[in-house]
């Protein structure tokens, strides 16, 4: 391989590990050409603290991105806080950078209006509204779309937001005037555009399969009958009941199964119609005689509980919100070691892999590995026991939870005002996680204090705003056990 690579990141919003199928085959072939890692979590399951690990290697807590940040009050704890390098910068001196879709890798100022960014920013925000009061279009979604929950604000107050609710309807106009359309032709574009002198670089993120379920034909109708895992619309045994004063309940909890069944369908549609978005996208790279020396990295920033656990959107720490697909295709001149990697990967791995592969020197105070050693052959595991997650409320601290993930079992705390409740679960033989092992104290107690230990340890050392008592476990047992089941 002469010269610097072509990179392309391509990222889906809210896409599940377990989406894809016979309604993304040009997903399903890249897939096929890549080095897939069937473990890999995102860092926090939501967009704007998710997507600041992704890009900064490094856990929320280390960068200060932990919530939404909708409001003034909020931007303390969403923006990523100055003096933390992100990909944009690391490529944008040596390639031509160029953004296209959703833009929620926040900063103050914003990096597309920093004077000192060189990269080219098509962000979806404000220019899609703008695209089409233009042309007369409808925006997908509105009122029907959203319902109301109430949200505890700076662990103080209640006010009452909107949300995302899984309605469904056809969107009556076609794809280039849906979310996902226009940020295809301006990933096309990008590439057209390019400054053919310097290697391309591309973050392409998309909406899709992100809410409104409100999409046009024919991936509306693509799917039917989509076959539904067991733990849709099910509640599991000793779940944490702490999840009901989470949107995730409060929105998901009230949907029979008979009524995901068609809601899946059309998300499953909608996932469809990013699939044909990745095979446009590809095919230009292919035209433009750019894939061959490309590397491209397929991601979700979080999953979709999509009735799981009857828990709807992501903010929690099961697999369905946590667990994330993740592949990369190299250049055709490199030879992968491997195709596939069953080793516990967080997305905070991915910028010091990018930067091992591309050369470029990574970030000081990284908080993940690069996988390029697995991925050359050169070692057969990662130099670490444990990833972590964390959780801290959508627009304002108010729900938090902290998770580990140790060989097969995966730690959980939920937390909601003075409330703690602790979850277990071995994912070897429980993959659903129907079945919390926290209240069998005989045999898993000893396991659970330890990974509480690295818990509060990771806490600690990536200077967390909570603190998990040392009390934690034998409280938790001492308030619930009377009502386990």
């Amino acid at each position: 391989m002469s010269g610097k690579p072509n990179v392309v990141v391509i990222m889906a919003d809210q896409l599940r590990w377990d989406a894809l199928g016979a309604h993304t085959p040009n997903i399903n072939q890249l897939k096929a050409e890549s080095v897939v890692f069937d473990r890999a979590y995102c860092a926090s399951p939501l967009c704007v603290p998710a997507r600041g690990a992704f890009f900064t290697g490094k856990y929320p807590n280390v960068t200060g991105s932990l919530i939404n940040p909708w409001t003034e009050q909020e931007k303390e704890h969403g923006m990523v806080r100055p003096g933390h390098a992100h990909l944009y910068g690391l490529l944008e001196d040596d390639w031509d950078s160029w953004h296209t879709g959703k833009q929620h890798l926040f900063t103050e100022p914003k990096l597309e209006h920093s004077e000192d960014s060189k990269t080219h920013w098509r962000q979806l925000e404000q220019r899609y509204d703008s695209f089409l009061k233009a042309n007369g279009k409808k925006k997908p979604g509105g009122p029907a779309f959203q319902g109301i929950v109430p949200e505890l604000a700076y662990g103080k107050i209640t006010r009452k937001r909107s949300y995302s609710i899984p309605t469904v309807a056809p969107y009556g106009e076609s794809l280039d005037y849906f979310y996902d359309g226009f940020i295809l032709n301006d990933s096309l574009e990008a590439i057209r555009q390019r400054d053919r002198s310097k290697p391309f670089a591309l973050n392409a993120m998309f909406l899709a399969p992100h809410p409104p379920l409100n999409i046009p034909e024919p991936w509306y109708s693509m799917v039917e009958g989509a076959e539904l895992p067991d733990n849709v619309g099910a509640w599991g045994a000793n779940q944490s009941p702490l999840q009901l004063y989470n949107l995730t309940g409060m929105l998901g909890s009230s949907y029979t199964r008979e009524e995901w069944q068609r809601i899946w369908n059309v998300y499953l549609g909608l996932v469809g119609l990013l699939d044909h978005c990745v095979g446009t996208l590809i095919a230009e790279l292919k035209r433009e005689g750019l894939y061959d020396n490309t590397l491209i990295l397929f991601a979700s920033d979080h999953g979709e509980m999509l009735g799981s656990h009857r828990l709807w959107q992501k903010m929690c720490m099961y697999e369905e919100s946590v667990k994330t697909p993740l592949f990369l295709k190299f250049p055709a001149g490199f030879r992968p070691a491997v195709n596939r990697s069953d080793e516990l990967v967080s997305s905070v791995d991915v910028l010091p892999t990018l930067c091992d592969f591309l050369g470029i020197e990574p970030p000081a105070g990284i908080s993940g590995l690069s996988l390029m050693p697995l991925i050359r052959g050169e070692k057969e595991k990662l130099e670490r026991e444990r990833i972590f997650i964390q959780f801290d409320g959508n627009g304002a601290r108010s729900n938090f939870q902290r998770c580990v993930i140790e060989g097969d079992y995966k730690l959980i705390v939920d937390i909601f005002k003075d409330e703690m409740f602790v979850e277990l679960y071995d994912a070897a033989n429980d993959p659903q996680e129907m079945n919390n092992l926290a209240f069998r104290t005989e045999q898993y107690g000893s396991r659970i204090e330890s990974m509480l230990g690295s818990l509060r340890g990771h806490m600690s050392g990536t200077a967390d705003l909570l603190e998990l008592p040392a009390d934690l476990y034998a409280r938790f047992l001492a308030d619930y056990s009377p009502f386990k089941g």
